[in-house]
């Protein structure tokens, strides 16, 4: 008996060694149990026979049981590939032009070819073309995000260029939605974007949330943001939402659904009015906006690709000023009147 084992750990180690697959290490010691069980049915009764454990139905026995679960573990495989989606491949989805635009992406080992297609056949929702809006938006274009929708009711005027850096000069006056199209389709003709000149409100923020696979808030106002708070944890929609002024911002993803907060869990009240005052009244500094919509942009990207932790669950707080970035963590609340219920 203790020969077999031996012989057993000899191919399993020797196997691990020279990293022999584990398919043929285990035909190996099949081999073995084959060998030791004619043995034992052939010879005569002796101290050999005694070595190899003296009775046959043990070995049997052991065989049975091995072999079953081998069976079962083949079975769960095979029902886990048939309930798997298909895999579809990457090559025909690119044109050259595409390949060598996204190479750098294609070269990072969380991205990849898998996740450059993801980002491809993503839909992604815009709130305000704005200060927030604009880095976020070339970000998503350059990265080759497939659809962008951006709404927003408002045109250009002077005063957003200091921080809006998706609009120019000769484009006041236009409205911010078509002026953000002229520049993501510059930036990237590979791309499809949906311009929606209008203000989301509750009778049309269900319809266009429900066609998103995820929504970016950059608005400055709380009645939206609890709004589209509200419609995407009801259509179990990942929401990033982030807000500055002056000099601090600060931004996380609201996805109840995956077991995470929503933004009306972490701000459960609306701020008493001077309290947190809107940039028009109280100035932002030119850069903050890039700073927030870039990583807005960025959560983006992770959360469409699966690259690399989000900030579901974490609050990041910017401090350009002192330039000092704080990660505290946020929790779903058991009594929100939004999301309770809602979770995983």
């Amino acid at each position: 008996m203790l020969l077999v084992v031996c012989a057993v750990g000899v191919v399993l180690v020797i196997g691990w060694a020279m990293q022999v697959p584990m398919r043929l290490r285990l035909g190996m010691i099949a081999a073995i149990w084959a060998l030791v069980v004619l043995s034992l049915l052939v010879l005569p009764e002796g101290p050999l026979r005694q070595a190899l454990g003296g009775d046959v139905r043990g070995w049997l026995a052991l065989g049975v049981v091995v072999a079953l679960g081998l069976a079962y573990r083949a079975a769960i495989a095979a029902l886990r590939h048939r309930a798997a989606p298909p895999v579809q491949t990457e090559a025909p989805m690119f044109r050259p032009a595409e390949l060598e635009r996204y190479s750098r992406h294609i070269l990072l080992r969380d991205i990849g070819g898998p996740g450059q297609a993801r980002l491809k056949q993503a839909r992604v929702l815009v709130i305000g073309a704005g200060g927030l809006g604009s880095p976020a938006l070339l970000y998503l274009a350059a990265a080759g995000v497939g659809q962008i929708s951006v709404i927003d009711p408002d045109q250009v005027e002077g005063s957003n260029l200091q921080r809006q850096i998706i609009h120019t000069d000769d484009r006041i006056g236009m409205p911010k939605v078509h002026s953000a199209a002229v520049a993501l389709r510059a930036l990237n003709p590979f791309i499809e974007v949906r311009p929606y000149q209008r203000r989301l409100d509750a009778e049309n923020a269900a319809a266009l949330i429900a066609e998103q696979d995820l929504v970016l808030d950059g608005t400055d106002n709380f009645d939206t943001r609890y709004l589209v708070n509200r419609i995407c944890v009801e259509q179990r929609k990942p929401l990033i939402s982030a807000a500055m002024t002056q000099w601090e911002g600060q931004i996380s993803l609201y996805h109840p659904a995956a077991g995470g907060p929503c933004y009306e869990c972490v701000f459960p009240e609306r701020p008493a009015p001077g309290m947190v005052p809107a940039c028009a009244e109280a100035g932002v500094v030119a850069a903050l906006p890039g700073i927030l919509g870039s990583l807005m942009a960025m959560e983006a990207i992770k959360h469409l690709t699966g690259a690399g932790p989000g900030l579901r669950g974490r609050l990041m707080i910017h401090d350009a000023l002192y330039a000092e970035t704080r990660t505290i963590t946020v929790k779903p609340r058991p009594d929100c009147p939004v999301c309770a219920g809602r979770h995983g």
